[in-house]
């Protein structure tokens, strides 16, 4: 094949990708190796490529083709979430954009429209993540609403019933006025906002007095059903007994007294509330109080709101507070900072509302999940930052309200026969709830029975997927789940580590009495260089698929991944993809470097042989190196140690030492070695730059499907030889001195120079011929003192001089170094200052001071030699 001059990333993201699908390298089925197991986070079936979900599945990627070329079973599943919330808002506005009103359909009519909708734009994301070059088995796509998928639910759903671990309670719960639903405590997020404190007047029934209370939510006092004032606090005392009135629906109350009432806050009189708030709802049960709801479904006031009914909450807020004041009931005004609870999907202000719901007892299922996590190490998770908040919700759990006042998502399976409120049935079908029925009243008909309307919280179908999607709730037994469960790695955003994360660990033990998987890869959140998240309302969040096209994936992947750390918030910038984009053009350039090579029959030249040799160990060093990143999921390191590798090690100094001269050719034995090396390189490339690599790979040599790079083989470790490595590393900092004074001097480098060497003890010379390559040297020798007449450096203890005879003007070098000499002399002095002042020498950190002290004596190094280097000139 006839290798383009410039790498074109679109093209060959198509080719490559298609190649791969159609070889069906992403596929994996049981067999007798080792299976190495994802499931993907499933993104929201409504969602698309965000920078989030560039990060996670990157990572994803790189961790799955990695398996791969290490010989496992790579089985990466994908698949998407239905997001309940989410997709019903959706489905909601489109329906409203056509003049339809959910009110006035049906269950069925609606969700066909839902599946419509989901049938067309869902699904989106997956397409964008093959852009990504995301080597997912999309065979085995699964969705949180498949039959299978759902089936699953159910069954759970009746089995944890049955273990008496659901059940129907009369609870305060957080509702969303804007979803209509509720919402489990996990999903409301708690802001701190500017608001105002309202300090109102009641009347005492049958008397002058009155008495104020303090509220931050005046239009609530219409469901006030009693004041209550702490039985120590003397200056409420002889409100004992009485009954007030409330301002404008004039609804007379008790006063009532319990030691609840904070005597330090606002007035110390607290208004009642029982229906709007959780700790009013406590006293109200407590001292029997009546329970007034002022609030419709969407946080407007219904008919106990009086004139008010029908205008929002806010709304109201303004226009009571203006009432109140004209009609005398509001004393006073004050600024108040209080923490607002608000919905993590609608950002709506959560109302606080009495309910039936379902809930599931959380404690029992929680303690193995902790245990697994926090005694045992039975689950990891990376960084370990994070067992400190993982463990703090697990011990304060609280029991988790599964149900939601929607129609899209698992409908709960539970049967209602009769009028009461513990007339009812929980079964897998409607024949089995018949049963059941029958079982209580014999004269029950399928007619009567009368399915709960809510559905299931999205998360009771995503805690368990790394189950479901392998069948293991429908057939415990199955041979998917028992070879591919419990999974290997979970790549996820420390986000959702409560939601979903703790919660497929706790289904894991109950379901299948062991861990969903062993690692858990906690991603930090996107930001931009300015440290803020990524959102649309700021404008800062690229858009994903440009670019894709504008740097290539592989440039994409590195970028995102040169500025991401395991848990560290990642700091963005299309920079780094700019970086990722020059890293694949260097690799392309380099690889047409040497096959653009004219190859003949000679001796290998001694500098090729010892760069060869050296290059070797310094993979194998790397190579260890990069093994330990892995093993630790330091991704990034793993990364940012390849790319050194690759770029400083190969491109700028195997080749370098190995190239031949202009015109000339290069020996077949080296040109065979480079490029053996070139393919170990690519496999270590592969995982984080998938397209480029099989390009370069395949463009090396004619390869079968069998030999494609993606299913080649990870290199395994030889021996470092350490001495040979640290010889190079010599030798490189002896031709960087020479560089850097044909720099200084502007000497060409076509232009050949001698090196003479002083005090070369105990320094091996198997890179001379390297050394006098890459530093055009006509002869390298030692010598026994100084040499007049020439410039030098020092490399450690080692002094090397260069003759300059007449390349350079003396004078103006002279100048030069006196300048030199004069700054380092007073910056001698400076550190010799602080390391003559007793205090800072005892109480400074052994550290510091040993690094003044080396600063010491590299600066009266440099002196000797500048002055060595002056008197030479002179």
């Amino acid at each position: 094949m006839e290798i383009p001059s410039k790498y074109d990333p679109k093209r060959v993201e198509e080719y490559w990708y298609a190649y791969w699908s159609e070889h069906k390298y992403f596929s994996s089925k049981p067999d007798e190796r080792e299976p190495y197991t994802i499931v993907i986070p499933p993104p929201n079936v409504t969602g698309v490529l965000h920078m989030g979900h560039m990060l996670n599945n990157t990572i994803q990627d790189v961790l799955i083709r990695r398996a791969r070329l290490l010989g496992k079973n790579a089985c990466w599943v994908p698949g998407m979430d239905h997001a309940s919330i989410a997709t019903e808002a959706k489905v909601v506005a489109k329906l409203k954009a056509e003049g339809i009103d959910k009110s006035k359909l049906s269950r069925d009519e609606f969700l066909k429209h839902a599946w419509d909708w989901t049938n067309e734009y869902g699904g989106v994301i997956l397409q964008q993540l093959k852009k990504l070059g995301c080597s997912c088995d999309w065979d085995r796509t699964k969705f949180t609403m498949d039959d299978d998928m759902s089936a699953s639910v159910i069954k759970v759903f009746v089995d944890l019933y049955n273990k008496g671990l659901i059940y129907r309670g009369y609870r305060m719960v957080n509702w969303d006025p804007e979803a209509k639903t509720t919402l489990s405590d996990e999903e409301v997020i708690y802001e701190e906002r500017q608001g105002n404190l309202y300090y109102l007047s009641y009347d005492i029934e049958g008397s002058d007095e009155k008495v104020t209370i303090a509220t931050t939510r005046p239009e609530t006092i219409l469901g006030d059903t009693a004041i209550c004032i702490n039985p120590n606090d003397e200056r409420y005392r002889h409100l004992r007994g009485k009954k007030a009135i409330v301002p404008i629906c004039d609804r007379v109350i008790p006063i009532i007294e319990d030691e609840y009432v904070d005597v330090e806050f606002g007035t110390g009189c607290l208004k009642v509330t029982p229906a709007h708030d959780e700790n009013d709802k406590n006293l109200g049960e407590k001292h029997n109080l009546e329970v007034v709801d002022i609030f419709n479904e969407d946080a407007t006031l219904n008919s106990f709101g009086l004139h008010y009914e029908g205008k929002d909450r806010f709304v109201v807020r303004k226009e009571i507070s203006k009432e109140l004041e004209e009609k005398g009931y509001l004393v006073k005004t004050e600024q108040h900072i209080n923490k607002v609870g608000t919905s993590e999907r609608t950002k709506a202000v959560i109302e606080p509302r009495l309910s039936d719901q379902w809930f599931l007892k959380m404690e029992n299922l929680a303690k193995p999940a902790l245990e697994g996590v926090l005694e045992t190490k039975d689950v990891k998770l990376y960084p370990s930052k994070f067992d400190n908040t993982y463990r703090h919700w697990m011990e304060n759990i609280r029991d988790w309200n599964i149900s939601r006042q929607l129609w899209w998502g698992q409908q709960i399976p539970a049967y209602y026969y009769g009028d009461g409120k513990e007339d009812f049935v929980v079964a897998e079908t409607p024949e089995e709830a018949l049963k059941l029925a029958q079982s209580k009243n014999p004269d029950i008909q399928q007619s009567d029975l009368r399915q709960d309307s809510d559905v299931l919280d999205t998360w009771f179908s995503s805690w368990l997927w790394p189950i479901s999607v392998f069948g293991g709730i429908l057939e415990p037994d199955n041979d998917e789940v028992n070879y591919y469960y419990p999974t290997s790695d979970l790549v996820t955003g420390p986000d959702i580590l409560f939601f979903w994360v703790a919660r497929m660990i706790m289904a894991g033990y109950e379901y299948r009495g062991e861990r969903p998987f062993e690692n858990v890869y906690l991603t930090g959140l996107v930001r931009d260089k300015q440290r803020r998240k990524m959102s649309k309302s700021l404008g800062n969040s690229p858009d994903a698929l440009k670019l894709i096209e504008d740097f290539g994936a592989d440039g994409v992947r590195v970028g995102l991944l040169l500025s991401s750390a395991a848990g560290n918030d990642l700091l963005f910038d299309e920079v780094l993809c700019q970086q990722g984009a020059n890293f694949a053009n260097k690799i392309w350039n380099a690889f047409r470097l040497v096959k653009g090579w004219e190859v003949a029959d000679f001796p290998q030249p001694e500098a090729a042989q010892k760069g060869v040799e050296w290059y070797k160990a310094k993979f194998n060093q790397t190579l260890v190196e990069i093994e330990d990143h892995f093993s630790k999921y330091r991704i990034s390191d793993a990364l940012m140690a390849t790319y050194k590798l690759v770029w400083d090690d190969f491109c700028s100094w195997l080749l370098e030492i190995i190239k031949p001269e202009y015109q000339k050719p290069i020996d077949q034995k080296t040109y065979n070695e480079v490029l053996g090396l070139f393919e170990e390189n690519l496999k270590l490339l592969h995982p984080f730059m998938p397209f480029l690599t099989e390009e370069v790979w395949q463009h090396i040599a004619d390869r079968s499907p069998e030999e494609a790079l993606i299913v080649s083989q990870w290199p395994k470790a030889q021996e470092v030889d350490a001495a040979l490595i640290a010889d190079f590393d010599f030798a490189s900092e002896i031709i960087s001195g020479v560089r850097t004074i044909r720099k200084e001097k502007n000497i060409p480098q076509k232009d050949a120079l001698e090196l003479f060497m002083l005090n070369t003890e105990g320094i091996s010379s198997q890179m001379d011929a390297i050394i006098l390559k890459l530093g055009n040297l006509s002869k390298m020798e030692t010598i026994d003192s100084s040499l007049d007449g020439a410039l030098t450096f020092r490399v450690k203890s080692n002094e090397y001089f260069i003759p300059m005879s007449g390349a350079i003007d003396v004078e103006a070098e002279i100048a030069k170094i006196t300048e030199e000499l004069n700054y380092t002399k007073g910056f001698l002095k400076s550190v010799e200052k602080k390391l003559s002042n007793e205090r800072f020498v005892s109480n400074a950190p052994e550290k510091v001071v040993a690094m003044e002290r080396k600063k010491a004596a590299d600066a009266e190094a440099k002196i000797e030699t500048l002055e060595k280097s002056l008197a030479s000139l002179k």
